[in-house]
C-alpha cells in the first residue's frame, strides 16, 4: 500500500528532536522555524513532556473519556488560569477542523440560525467556513454542507455590518491572525467593532486560535491583544505539542444538555497528559513571555531588511512577503543552511517556531536569510 499523496514532502527523514533543533537519519542538524503548523509550542522532546507521557502510559496508557477522567478536569482547570477564561467551559476533541465544527454547530444550536460568516484568506481546517486560499480550489471543500457561509474581506467592518443586521448569521468565525492566508493581522478597531455587531444582532462570535493562540503571538489568545471577548474560543496545534488534541472554549452564554456533542478520542488520558505537560512548561519557562521578546527582536531586525515586500506578524508567528515567488529562497535556507520555514502560496515564508526560540537562535536564522534571500543565487 502507498500513502495518498496529497502533501508534498521533502526527502528529509526527521529522526529526532531536541528543543528547536531536529536531526535527520544522516545525522545533519536543522534549526526548526516551523514546528510542524505551528504544532511545536514548547519545542521537541522537552523531560518534562516526554515524563508526563511516559508516566501516563505506565499507569494507565490510552483510555477514552467514556469514563470520568479527572486529567479533564484538571486540565480544564489549568487552561482557564493560564487562558484568563476560567469562566467558560471546555469541550474536548482531537484537532483544529474538530473544534471548528463543533464551535459552528454549537452556534447554529444556540440561534437556530444557518448562516456563518467567514472572511477571504481565512481557513479553518477542512470545514464548512475554509475558503480558498490556493490555486487548487479543492484544498478546502467544505464537509459540513448543511450551513450558509458568506466570505467578507478582512477588516471590512462595512460589509460585515450590513451582512449582520439581517439578524440571519448563527456565526462570525475569524482567526486571531490569519495563518495559512499569509500572516494577516485583524485591525483592532475591526475586532470591536465585529464584536459589538455580534453582540447587538444575537450573532455568535468565534475567535479561531488554532493556529495564533497558546502563547505564539505573545498574548496567550492573539485577539486578547484588542481586549474583546469571544463567544467561543476554538484551540489545537500547540495544545498539545505534537499530541493530536484540539479544544472548544466555551462562554456561560451556552447550556449544555447531554448529547450536544459527542467524541470519541477527544479528551482521553494521554491528551490531557500532554497538555498538562504544555501549561507546566509554558507557566514555569514563561514561553508567552518569551514569544513576545523574541518575536520582537526577530519582526524589528526583519523589517529593515529591504528586499522584502512586507513583514506582518506578532510574537512567532511572521510572514514574509516577497514580490517574487519564494521557493528558492525556501529552498536554499533547508539545504544550504538547514533551517527549516513554512509557506503561504507562491510568495509568502511563514515563520512558526517553537515558543522557546532563543535569541541567539534568532540571530543565526537573520545571518541565514539575509545570505540567501539577500543576493541573487
Amino acid at each position: 500500500m502507498h500513502l495518498f499523496d496529497v502533501y508534498p514532502l521533502f526527502n528529509i527523514n526527521i529522526v529526532r528532536g531536541q528543543g528547536c533543533t531536529i536531526w535527520d537519519d544522516k545525522g545533519e542538524q536543522y534549526l526548526d522555524l516551523y514546528g510542524g503548523h505551528a504544532v511545536i509550542s514548547i519545542g521537541h522532546s522537552h523531560p518534562t513532556y516526554v515524563k508526563r507521557l511516559a508516566e501516563q502510559v505506565a499507569t494507565l496508557g490510552f483510555y477514552s473519556n467514556s469514563v470520568i477522567n479527572s486529567l479533564q478536569q484538571d486540565f480544564a482547570q489549568a487552561l482557564g488560569k493560564a487562558s484568563g477564561y476560567d469562566d467558560y467551559s471546555l469541550f474536548l476533541i482531537n484537532s483544529g477542523a474538530e473544534a471548528n465544527e463543533n464551535a459552528l454547530k454549537l452556534a447554529s444550536f444556540h440561534t437556530g440560525r444557518k448562516k456563518v460568516m467567514a472572511f477571504h484568506k481565512g481557513f479553518h481546517g477542512r470545514t464548512s467556513a475554509a475558503v480558498q486560499v490556493t490555486d487548487n480550489p479543492k484544498i478546502c471543500a467544505p464537509i459540513n454542507h448543511d450551513l450558509d457561509v458568506s466570505f467578507v474581506d478582512l477588516n471590512d467592518i462595512k460589509t460585515a455590518k450590513q451582512l449582520l443586521s439581517s439578524e440571519e448569521y448563527c456565526a462570525v468565525i475569524i482567526e486571531g491572525i490569519v495563518g495559512i492566508g499569509g500572516i494577516q493581522v485583524p485591525m483592532p478597531h475591526f475586532l470591536k467593532e465585529l464584536r459589538q455587531a455580534c453582540t447587538e444582532t444575537g450573532t455568535v462570535l468565534i475567535l479561531d486560535e488554532i493556529q495564533s493562540g497558546y502563547g505564539r503571538s505573545g498574548a496567550f489568545f492573539a485577539h486578547q491583544h484588542v481586549g474583546i471577548k469571544p463567544d467561543l474560543i476554538t484551540v489545537a496545534k500547540g495544545i498539545g505539542n505534537g499530541f493530536p488534541m484540539g479544544g472548544l472554549l466555551i462562554s456561560p452564554l451556552f447550556k449544555p444538555s447531554y448529547g450536544m456533542l459527542g467524541t470519541t478520542f477527544g479528551g482521553n488520558h494521554l491528551a490531557c497528559a500532554a497538555g498538562l505537560a504544555v501549561l507546566e512548561v509554558m507557566e514555569t519557562e514563561h514561553l508567552v513571555e518569551n514569544a513576545a521578546k523574541v518575536g520582537s527582536y526577530l519582526l524589528e531586525k526583519l523589517r529593515q531588511l529591504p528586499f522584502i515586500k512586507e513583514v506582518r506578524g506578532e510574537g512567532l508567528m511572521i510572514g514574509l512577503e516577497f514580490d517574487q515567488p519564494i521557493k528558492e529562497i525556501r529552498h536554499r535556507l533547508l539545504f544550504e543552511k538547514h533551517i527549516f520555514t513554512g509557506v503561504s502560496g507562491t510568495h509568502v515564508i511563514r515563520l512558526l517556531p517553537p515558543l522557546s526560540l532563543s535569541l541567539a537562535q534568532a540571530d543565526t536564522f537573520l545571518e541565514a536569510f539575509v545570505e540567501v534571500a539577500g543576493q541573487p543565487a
